[in-house]
């Protein structure tokens, strides 16, 4: 497959997956990412978030759980659109300024975290741990940063996310669990065609 043929691949499934993503009935889908989050996983700190855009997850109600029992929590800040991103210490309720993509963010005053654990949004995602990211190849850089000095990658996703198998390349960066509404699933590289194929 050449470069331009898994571009191709990639937006197409970003449209189908957006469009999929837009239908989902949220409910107490947070709720039950708390519910289904593994205990191996809740003992790692500092736990880079996110702030949920574009109809992502909310993994909030997950990080306030995760930062009550005493894990020290961040979220990322773009200081420009090229990246990279800072994990910047944030307190539930502090206040928040947009960084260079808009997004609520810690400010660029705070205090940077090497994060152990990465909740990381996501448009599709398959069991081998294959994600289909908005196209900015932001969290592959960061996974593939951290997890040099150890760092596990999560997915935060909705259960109709999943694929049978994610297009990816050589440069894209998997992740090592997936948590849904529905159940928690430990990536194994090699697994995929049990989704729901696109």
């Amino acid at each position: 497959m050449t470069a331009a043929d898994l571009e191709a691949d990639k937006a197409d499934a970003r449209m189908l997956m957006r469009a999929e993503r837009n239908a989902v009935e949220v409910g107490d889908a947070a709720l039950k990412l708390i519910e289904n989050f593994p205990l191996e996983l809740a003992k790692l700190s500092p736990v880079a978030g996110y702030w949920p855009v574009g109809g992502e997850i909310d993994g909030r109600p997950l990080l306030a759980a995760l930062a009550k029992a005493g894990r020290t929590v961040a979220l990322p800040r773009m200081e420009s659109r090229a990246g990279p991103a800072r994990f910047l210490a944030w307190r539930g309720g502090e206040a928040l300024t947009a960084d260079a993509f808009g997004v609520p963010s810690p400010p660029a005053t705070g205090a940077d975290l090497s994060p152990r654990l990465i909740l990381t949004p996501l448009l599709a995602f398959d069991r081998a741990g294959r994600r289909l990211g908005q196209g900015g190849g932001h969290y592959d850089r960061i996974i593939s940063l951290y997890r040099a000095h150890g760092a596990v990658a999560v997915g935060l996703a909705y259960a109709e996310q999943e694929m049978g198998v994610v297009p990816t390349g050589p440069h894209d960066a998997h992740l090592d669990w997936v948590i849904t509404p529905k159940e928690a699933i430990k990536c194994v590289r090699g697994e995929g065609l049990r989704g729901r194929s696109r």
